[in-house]
């Protein structure tokens, strides 16, 4: 898919609007440090950056409450690079990360921190590569590790990771951590290193199990909040579209046909949702693949390596899947499912608009998810407007442009000499004209006609448009629907109007009973008012109207026994 994908004013090379205004060369950190961050084309400080730096410098405790993308690896991991002891070849600081796609995310982001600090090593330590190779690199001499919990101890055990003069140690997503099952192993490794240290934990969000892990192991710690709105609202559009859950699979690939991403993340709230999406999706021509955590580390790489080389430009994921996913220019999120956590749409939209970038973020939402969202908006106090699903003309149109932009750049960087000559060979018979065969090869390009899709009404909908039904006709309100033959020529009660009960009725429901009629020429009959209608079980019907300013005549079942109502 090519970059259509319609743009705000780009962030992109104005780091004065990147943060809150205090740059890196304010903050009195070391001059080669700034050095390195601004040749990596930062200036200022993001939110978490200016509130963390300050305190992890002084010594305390941190706990930060923030999702991906906001600059948090700076926040601790600038600090740690001006604590590390370059003449100290011992292990100073561990970095503890739910994922190995994490793990050496931010230990390559440490590196880059560290570029003119000669003698500071930084190494990730993971599973799925050979410990052999990482023992060596550790007697080697590294002073800040960055590993998955589980490969640290493995080098616990074997004694070739030794926490004697550890002062720093941080544990990046949290609650990630916890949700894996590390808790057991990050306690184990807490209580190796000295209680003399200094202890940040970040993570998106603060469940239980977290906050007494802050309580055991940190003293006193400065607790640091960024909320969704100072995160997600500048630089994130975001929407949603009313769709009937049939319908979700075709209004997403109308989305992606519309506004063409370049790079896109598709979440789905289970597994089995990420495999059949993506199976039906490659059926449809989109180069697309699928990512959870079912899948072997072999096969993670290989997804990861084509969505980041850019031969698959959608990736369809797992919540807990895309927590190790770091990759920039996202242009779009699309929420196939409304995610069941409140927290995780925060962490998903995330994913765009980065690094002062704008985004986009789109949700399909079905009449029973629509409260989901208006919780959603209520916690991460945000607007996300409802917006109209592309006409069938809009992507036809679409998909015209992109093909004739195509054939254009065909026609100026490619010799049609050869092509063109067949086409005026055919012409030349007289049957058809070259517009008529361009016409053609296009038809062959857009494939069959589309539809509109119906959208679904909300909630609201459904009770004002109701309302208008009921209100709309008084002439028949007493109306009922025709009987059995459908003739629907008018209704039991008064005033008749002569139209069916359904169109009296703007909810469309059955509101009537049908006409009965005897077996001997089909007239009415009517029951009488005080005796229940002889019958199958002894039941009967009362037509009467119990008021005459009643709008719709009142269905009574009575017993033989002893006329209670039903």
């Amino acid at each position: 898919m090519t970059g259509n994908m319609e743009k705000e004013n780009s962030m992109e090379g104005k780091p004065e609007e990147n943060g809150s205004g205090l740059t890196y060369r304010e903050s009195g950190i070391d001059e080669r440090i700034i050095r390195a961050v601004e040749e990596m084309g930062f200036e200022h400080m993001t939110p978490i950056q200016e509130q963390a730096i300050p305190v992890f410098l002084s010594g305390k405790d941190v706990i930060g409450q923030a999702q991906t993308g906001t600059g948090k690896t700076a926040a601790f991991g600038i600090p740690i690079l001006e604590k590390t002891d370059p003449e100290n070849k011992s292990l100073q600081a561990v970095v503890l990360c739910p994922t190995r796609e994490l793990a050496m995310q931010a230990a390559d982001e440490l590196r880059k921190f560290a570029r003119y600090l000669h003698g500071i090593k930084v190494l990730p330590i993971y599973g799925g590569q050979d410990i052999v190779r990482q023992i060596k690199n550790l007697k080697g001499g590294v002073q800040i590790i960055v590993g998955t919990p589980g490969r640290v101890m493995d080098h616990m055990r074997r004694r070739t990771i030794k926490m004697e003069h550890v002062h720093t140690v941080v544990l990046d997503e949290a609650d990630e951590m916890l949700n894996m099952g590390f808790r057991e192993d990050i306690e184990t490794i807490l209580k190796e290193v000295p209680t003399e240290r200094q202890t940040a934990l970040f993570s998106a969000t603060m469940p239980k199990p977290i906050l007494e892990i802050t309580k055991m192991y940190q003293k006193d710690a400065v607790f640091l909040k960024m909320t969704p709105k100072e995160v997600t609202i500048p630089l994130i559009k975001q929407a949603y579209y009313m769709v009937r859950h049939q319908d979700k699979e075709e209004v997403l690939c109308r989305l992606l046909d519309y506004y063409a991403p370049s790079r896109a993340l598709i979440f789905c709230n289970t597994k089995r949702m990420v495999d059949e999406l993506t199976e039906h999706l490659k059926e449809r021509g989109y180069e697309v693949e699928g990512l959870h955590g079912d899948l072997s580390q072999n096969q993670r790489d290989t997804v990861m390596n084509l969505f980041k080389g850019g031969r698959a430009a959608v990736l369809i994921a797992t919540d807990v899947a895309a927590r190790g996913i770091d990759v920039d220019n996202v242009e779009a999120v699309f929420n196939f499912d409304v995610p069941e956590d409140t927290e995780y749409y925060v962490h998903r939209i995330g994913r765009t608009g980065r690094a002062g970038k704008t985004g986009r973020s789109f949700t399909l939402v079905t009449r029973r998810e629509i409260q989901k969202l208006r919780e959603i908006e209520r916690i991460c106090h945000t607007k996300i407007r409802e917006r109209k699903i592309p006409s069938a003309a809009d992507i036809t149109e679409r998909k015209a442009d992109k093909i004739l932009s195509e054939a254009e750049a065909v026609i100026k960087e490619q010799n049609t000499q050869k092509a063109l000559q067949f086409v005026e060979e055919r012409c030349a018979l007289g049957e058809y004209s070259a517009l008529q065969y361009a016409a053609a090869f296009m038809k062959m390009r857009l494939g069959d006609e589309i539809e509109d899709i119906i959208p679904e009404r909300s909630p609201l909908e459904w009770v004002t448009q109701g309302r208008r039904g009921r209100s709309g006709d008084k002439a028949g309100a007493g109306g009922r629907r025709a009987d059995r033959s459908g003739s629907g020529r008018s209704g039991f009660g008064r005033g008749g109007s002569g139209r069916s009960g359904a169109e009296q009725d703007g909810l469309g429901r059955r509101r009537g009973e049908k006409d009965r009629f005897d077996r001997n020429g089909g007239k009415k009959e009517r029951p009488d008012r005080n005796r229940p209608e002889k019958g199958r079980g002894g039941r009967g019907y009362d037509r009467s109207v119990s008021d005459r300013n009643s709008r719709y005549a009142m269905l009574r079942i009575k017993t033989k026994k002893n006329g209670e109502k039903y």
